[in-house]
């Protein structure tokens, strides 16, 4: 394929999950731009994703069909997510081919100028087999904080498709400098272009930004929802902890309004007043809540960067969070944030016990987080280093 950088108008095919927000800021940008923007979505979805697109394709994966057209992906227990995660990673491979058939006719049908897989498994793995080089239609792929810690190694048939992506992909984008490293090992040849910004293209500073005034009430946010690798059993076993040093302490988590296991946990540890179960809420909203808290909370044990973790920090929130390898990436533990075990209630206590009482740490962190923010996490300065790794895959491929 001979690029011709004059020629501004892409023609872009997304394999993603048309309800992710993290797919839509991507696609939004480039729709707004004017590109001709294509998706092959995984998921049901609205044909309109929230702004015009030139089409849409639903190509079920992994027994993504069995999914409503407006189910909040982290709607389910932590239990009930563990067993659906493992099912999938044990079969949904199995229906990758059948999926590859039907993405392999729709590109040939659209006749994108590249085609951007979101997350490995399984956009990403359906995309690779449904790719077909010689053609000339380079395909990126975007990790997401999990794929290679959590579900890569998982089963043979994960590891096999983990790798055959990676040895197909013409191109990465990764949130953290972690998973480029982890790609290599993977398959990812290190002579092939990558881009590492935020996974969601980073953070609109005209939604998510501090309040006018730093919040002094003890109010903790986790907005994390119910995730297989979220330990939101150690975050709501250390509340009594937390409380018995600080009593006026509050917790809000987001997205758990009505999960029956949030409320079992409110209820047997006797803390229901000092917690708020959120419903989910559209981005605007979620930076108001943020607002209003004074720490945000990250208690995971696979991730890359939290898009929900920079868009707290972004509104003024303190960060604690779990000690992984892709946190450290955006913090100096014990100058702009505080790390701490998540699978131990009393580690994420002493965590946010020491954030609360802290004020000094927390001033001074507010002004480093801003900064980060700024420097590395804003959403136009991403999205353009974004435009032009999608020029330069086309170029060189």
């Amino acid at each position: 394929m001979t690029y011709n950088p004059a020629y501004l108008i892409m023609r872009i095919l997304f394999v993603a999950d048309g309800r992710s927000p993290i797919a839509q800021n991507w696609i939004r940008y480039f729709a707004a731009r004017g590109d001709e923007i294509y998706l092959a979505s995984t998921f049901a979805c609205p044909a309109s994703v929230g702004f015009p697109i030139n089409d849409l394709e639903v190509i079920p994966v992994a027994f993504s069909a069995l999914k409503k057209v407006n189910q909040n992906p982290g709607s389910a227990s932590t239990r009930t997510l563990g067993l659906r995660t493992v099912f999938k990673q044990w079969f949904g491979p199995l229906t990758i081919r059948r999926a590859a058939q039907k993405l392999r006719e729709y590109i040939a049908q659209v006749k994108p100028d590249l085609i951007h897989a979101m997350r490995i498994p399984y956009e990403a793995m359906l995309a690779a087999d449904s790719h077909a080089p010689h053609v000339g239609r380079p395909l990126i792929v975007s990790t997401w904080g999990n794929d290679f810690t959590l579900h890569a190694p998982s089963t043979r048939l994960m590891s096999h498709y983990t790798r055959r992506t990676m040895q197909v992909a013409d191109a990465l984008h990764a949130d953290c400098h972690r998973d480029l490293r982890l790609a290599r090992k993977w398959g990812f040849d290190a002579e092939k272009p990558g881009l590492v910004i935020p996974g969601n293209g980073g953070i609109r500073n005209d939604v998510f930004y501090p309040p006018a005034k730093p919040v002094e009430e003890p109010v903790i946010i986790n907005p994390r929802g119910f995730r297989p690798y979220v330990r939101n059993d150690a975050f709501f076993k250390a509340i009594p902890l937390v409380l018995a040093k600080q009593p006026n302490a509050k917790f809000f988590f987001a997205s758990m309004a009505g999960e029956s296991q949030a409320t079992h946990w409110v209820r047997e540890l006797n803390i229901s007043h000092a917690v708020q179960l959120l419903h989910p809420l559209p981005h605007v909203k979620m930076a108001e809540v943020f607002r209003r808290a004074q720490i945000v909370a990250s208690p995971s044990i696979h991730d890359g960067t939290p898009n929900s973790l920079l868009e707290g920090i972004a509104c003024g929130c303190f960060p604690i969070a779990g000690d992984l390898e892709s946190i450290r990436e955006w913090i100096t533990p014990d100058e702009n944030c505080l790390l701490f075990d998540s699978t131990d209630p009393r580690s994420i206590a002493g965590a946010i016990t020491s954030a609360i009482e802290n004020k000094s740490l927390r001033s001074k962190a507010a002004g480093m987080n801003q900064n980060i923010i700024a420097s590395r996490a804003e959403y136009k300065q991403n999205m353009q280093k974004a435009k032009e790794f999608y020029e330069e895959v086309m170029r060189t491929i």
